[in-house]
């Protein structure tokens, strides 16, 4: 009875000081400085949901923007600014001449593009909902974006890219030299997967999407459960039906055995966001990892009438002695997690506790079992490599 009585006393110190001693172990890691360009072009709050992933690896592994400071989310970046009041400041790459632009290239260590889309006045100024289509306030790849993406690539960086780096509304001639710069090509769909296709009861199918369904479909919308939307050129809609055109609705990433075993990730992970449909020139890229559907063979018939492959790259990668690109066909740095918990080290041995398991559909598990050892593994092989050349 002591015993128990001794375990119960001990118990509550132990499980506050594990979270106190991981903070420390945090704090005594030595910072690492690497100068990492990031441009999001899609920040509706201060909380910069579309970086925050890879801002949250900068934070947790102490990589610095300078010989001290780490990188804050809401400030480190550039793109769209809110302000209170339906104010915003535009710091993007826009208002850089060939000279900033070099000089840019020459103290940046890497580029990240994590969100190109931009921000529309109905969500901005209205407050509608986002799923409305309206005028651009700010968004798309912009000329110096490409300048400045080919003056990396000329000087042996690093650039990353993901979704909407060059879909709508990036002008064809920057996605073109996009395209041509690092060797891929869009085909003009991006996907998604809905887990209730009943407007009524999903509010986060974008009304646009709906409305282009039924302006082709006598102004029908006949789907209730759960399926995957692909969008493509001239707003023409794809619907794919849970149980009709797919055995199992929600889309998955296989991964290359070489691959997950070097970047330590799962064979295969649900992934339940927007992603882009890209060629791969493989002359140029490797493919690393692809987007599976689970079709029927009346799922395959409708992809094949359309044009839209079976089966494409998830992840792309040139890594060479002339450069190095790696681009992630989804939505891959949007995800719902905390920032707070990027302050513990070794906290990854706990993401279990983040997660819910039975949740198919959960970003989270996403970002613990598959984006952050990928990209975290980039970055410190990347510093690693920068560190031996002297750059």
């Amino acid at each position: 009875m002591k015993r128990n009585r001794r375990y119960a006393y001990f118990f509550p110190w132990v499980l506050l000081l594990i979270p106190l001693l991981m903070w420390l172990f945090w704090l005594l890691t030595p910072k690492k400085q690497l100068v990492v360009a990031i441009v999001d072009k899609t920040v509706l709050t201060t909380e910069g949901q579309e970086h925050i992933s890879l801002t949250w690896i900068l934070n947790h592994y102490r990589f610095t923007k300078d010989a001290r400071h780490l990188y804050h989310v809401g400030s480190d970046y550039f793109g769209f600014f809110p302000k209170k009041n339906e104010q915003f400041r535009l710091k993007g790459l826009e208002r850089f001449d060939a000279s900033l632009l070099d000089k840019l290239s020459n103290d940046a260590d890497l580029a990240y593009y994590t969100d190109a889309y931009g921000v529309f006045s109905n969500e901005w100024y209205l407050k509608k909902n986002i799923g409305e289509r309206s005028r651009t306030v700010y968004g798309g790849l912009s000329m110096q974006d490409v300048d400045f993406m080919e003056k990396m690539k000329q000087k042996r960086k690093l650039v990353l890219a993901e979704f909407n780096t060059i879909g709508s509304p990036s002008a064809v001639s920057e996605r073109y030299r996009f395209e041509q710069l690092f060797g891929l090509k869009w085909t003009g769909w991006i996907g998604r997967y809905f887990g209730q296709l009943d407007t009524a009861e999903n509010k986060d199918i974008p009304h646009w999407l709906v409305k282009g369904y039924m302006d082709r479909h006598n102004n029908s919308w006949p789907f209730k459960d759960e399926g995957i939307v692909f969008v493509g050129a001239g707003n023409t809609i794809v619907v794919l039906e849970g149980g009709k055109d797919l055995v199992s609705p929600l889309p998955y990433i296989v991964t290359e055995k070489a691959f997950r075993e070097h970047y330590h990730l799962p064979e295969k992970v649900n992934y339940s966001y927007w992603f882009d449909v890209v060629t791969p020139d493989t002359a140029m890229n490797r493919i690393n990892a692809r987007f599976a559907l689970d079709l029927t063979d009346a799922g395959k018939e409708i992809l094949r009438r359309y044009g839209i492959p079976l089966s494409f790259p998830a992840v792309q990668s040139h890594k060479g002695t002339d450069y190095q690109f790696w681009y992630f066909s989804g939505d891959f740095c949007d995800n719902p997690i905390s920032f707070n918990t990027s302050y513990f080290k070794g906290i990854e041995f706990f993401s279990f506790l983040f997660m819910n398991r039975l949740d198919k559909t959960q970003r989270k598990s996403f970002f613990w079992s598959f984006y952050r050892p990928l990209v975290s593994t980039i970055l410190k092989e990347y510093y690693a490599d920068k560190k031996e050349s002297g750059r």
